[in-house]
């Protein structure tokens, strides 16, 4: 007997999803193999048949627990979920209209009636289907929808530029659009319509009715509810009908099948097509326990982009383990970090950077003796885990000679005598300050932070609070993780160890020669969750993965050598990451500059909103600086730079407290920021000096504010 498309229930039930029933329909009993060609039995011919490609497991039917290792599809982690975990929560989502609760049971319904639904709209296997659109539960189920079927999806955002969305859409060879809403359907539509071509339009959220232009009224556009209930029917009537299964020749999805296209961010030229396989993402799946500790029933708070890869990664996962995923947006997240207090969060450094500094701006908010006394626990507190740091052997160190063990003795009983000294201060500040910030942020368990750099003293102040805060390191082209840290071994400023059979090396820029553990070089990764290839880009390809299977990232970093004793005992074959290669300023000296390093110092000030250093080819560092007016007004007032009704601060008086401010917190590094360039409008997604990912765009900034920054140099 072929497969159908029903789900996993053995009987006929009914539940409520976003205001409609869902109806569980028995699965039937067979052997799924990867080609089986049905003929029709009234006729003598053989009739030629349609391919129907399916997830194994999840459109198949079989007795007792699924094991991780027979998944061989993404959407296939939704059977072993539904069987462990049917009737418990799985998301809520409660800023969309109509808010939607799920259990698992629920969501894989809703899965397979999307899934049905594209194939009665004629959806093909390999087929490209371009899925612009936020994060929410109803991209969570066209997603993996398209993935169910053997289609390809191809994501990106609401808050990309048409022209961005048209050229993703037309490199793609998509062949139909779902969409988030009728606010971007509007945006879209007419130069959607002139400058591609569209089978159909599905409508993720909001009714059609909204829709200020339909346009060309040969393309259809369907709702989501609408794909849903023809899905529905459909998969009745296969279920219902033995005939209606003859005309089909099943096929499962292998391994190897490229599962979606994600489109790199672009933070210099234009995006390039990274095709990722299930068998990418399913390393991901199985092997991120290692890295994220989690029970079943815990809830994670999720905001970032879901086409964000490593959002992506992070969300299979939780929803394999029997998470509970709550949605929240950047608006509503300090609300829902109190009302939903969650065990994890995934997110990006920038959200980290802006808890910090949301926590240090309401402790200066406080009388000047409660924020005389929270600043110096949380000083105390910072010596003390440095302390801790030393004496567990959790320190960095690129030196390759291990101390010597007179030495190593002598610095870990200082460290053991320093830690017990200040050890009654810092649990006084746990108990009077830190709990009470723990307690307004959750965050119970961890938080893990990835797609991009963590500044360190953002790390360093979480941990002294006593937040999890793990960093984990990947790209686009890699699914994303090849790196993170662990609980059990959390060693600050690097990106911890390498992910299950994933292997690093560092190699020179210039020979390719591999370095030892302890020096500087381009970091290269190899594993099984290495993309396929950049889509119709084979030199590109060829340019980032060698012939032995090497990625090159384009970071500089490099591999902690391994000690035996001292305070670096335990720290050995961690990954640091310091920058990316095509970041570093080459000054007229020769002086190479890594960029990075001076920015996350500078952005220690309250005064600096953003920055972003520059000086290729120039005789000394200057840097493009968004300044915080809030914190700029506020200084100035203290200071007496300006009377305290006066609500105006001159350029020149700006600039001389921005100098002030990078004199104190750069003053450690051997090259110092000269001239430098105030802007007002910060660089954002919106204005395209951000990519989708919140990295800045250095080449966008460098080319919009050219003369201006050859001025400052005059």
């Amino acid at each position: 007997m072929p497969p159908i498309p029903i789900s996993s229930s053995n009987h006929v039930s009914s539940t409520t999803f976003f205001s409609y029933s869902v109806h569980s329909f028995p699965r039937r009993n067979f052997t799924a193999t990867s080609s089986f060609r049905v003929f029709c039995q009234t006729q003598s011919k053989t009739e030629k048949t349609e391919t129907r490609r399916f997830s194994p497991l999840l459109e198949s039917s079989g007795n007792g627990a699924v094991a991780l290792e027979d998944w061989k599809a993404v959407p296939d982690i939704w059977r072993t979920s539904v069987e462990n975990f049917g009737d418990k929560t799985a998301l809520i989502d409660q800023y969309h209209d109509p808010p939607s609760t799920m259990t698992y049971k629920q969501l894989e319904d809703a899965i397979l009636d999307f899934a049905e639904g594209l194939r009665v709209l004629g959806v093909k296997p390999d087929e490209k289907i371009a899925l612009f659109a936020d994060n929410s539960c109803r991209w969570l189920i066209a997603d993996q929808g398209m993935m169910a079927i053997g289609a390809i999806n191809v994501v990106r955002g609401s808050r990309s530029s048409t022209d961005e969305l048209l050229q993703i859409y037309n490199h793609s060879e998509s062949v139909a659009l779902a969409v988030d809403n009728p606010e971007m359907f509007n945006q879209i539509v007419e130069p959607f319509y002139s400058k591609t071509s569209i089978r159909f339009i599905i409508l993720l959220w909001g009714e059609k009715s909204s829709l200020v232009c339909e346009g060309n009224k040969e393309i259809p556009i369907y709702t989501f509810m609408e794909v849903i209930h023809s899905g529905r029917e459909s998969r009745r009537a296969l279920y219902e009908s033995h005939d209606a299964r003859q005309q089909y020749k099943f096929e499962t999805i292998k391994s190897d099948d490229i599962a979606t296209l994600v489109y790199t961010s672009g933070t210099t030229g234009n995006p390039k097509g990274v095709m990722l396989t299930h068998q990418n993402l399913l390393h991901q799946i199985k092997h991120l326990s290692d890295v994220v500790p989690t029970k079943v029933g815990d809830r994670l708070l999720s905001m970032l982009p879901p086409w964000h890869a490593y959002e992506r990664a992070c969300e299979y996962f939780i929803f394999s383990r029997g998470l509970e995923y709550i949605y929240t947006t950047v608006r509503n997240l300090k609300d829902d970090l109190r009302l939903y207090q969650p065990h994890l969060m995934v997110s990006v450094p920038l959200v980290f950077e802006t808890l910090y500094s949301g926590i240090m701006k309401q402790i200066s908010t406080n009388s000047l003796i409660r924020k005389h006394v929270a600043l110096t626990f949380i000083r105390v507190s910072l010596r003390y885990m440095e302390c801790k740091r030393v004496y567990e052997g959790k320190c960095l160190t690129k030196n390759q000679k291990s101390p010597s063990y007179l030495y190593a003795m002598l610095d870990w009983l200082w460290a053991r005598t320093m830690a017990a000294i200040l050890y009654p201060v810092h649990m006084l500040a746990n108990k009077l300050v830190y709990s009470k910030i723990r307690s307004t942020i959750g965050i119970s368990t961890a938080a893990i932070s990835g797609g991009g750099s963590l500044p360190s003293h953002v790390d360093k102040f979480f941990e002294a609070i006593g937040v999890n805060l793990q960093n984990g390191y990947g790209l686009t082209e890699t699914s994303p993780v090849i790196a993170a840290r662990r609980l059990g071994c959390d060693v600050i400023g690097s990106v911890g160890y390498p992910l299950k059979h994933t292997e690093f090396k560092v190699v020179d820029s210039e020979t390719g020669e591999v370095l030892p553990p302890g020096s500087k070089g381009v970091l290269k990764v190899k594993g099984p969750q290495l993309m396929k290839g950049y889509y119709k880009n084979p030199s590109a390809t060829n340019q980032a993965i060698d012939r032995d299977g090497w990625l090159d990232t384009g970071d500089i970093g490099w591999i902690a050598p391994h000690h035996s004793i001292g305070r670096s005992r335990n720290s050995g074959g961690v990954i640091v990451v310091e920058g990316r290669a095509k970041d570093t300023i080459v000054l007229s000296s020769g002086e190479n500059v890594e960029p990075g390093e001076l920015e996350e110092a500078s952005m220690r000030s309250n005064l600096i909103q953003q920055i972003v250093v520059i000086g290729q080819d120039k005789r000394r560092l200057g840097a493009v600086i968004v300044p915080n007016k809030e914190e700029i007004l506020k200084a100035a007032r203290e200071l007496s730079i300006i009377d305290s009704n006066s609500s105006d601060v001159s350029q020149e008086k700006v600039t001389k407290l921005i100098y002030n401010e990078l004199k104190t917190w750069t003053s450690g590094f051997p090259f110092q920021i000269g001239p430098i360039l105030l802007v007002n409008d910060p660089f954002t997604i919106d204005n395209g000096l951000m990519t989708p990912t919140m990295k800045i765009r250095r080449d966008r900034i460098m080319a919009q504010y050219k003369d201006q920054i050859e001025n400052i140099y005059k």
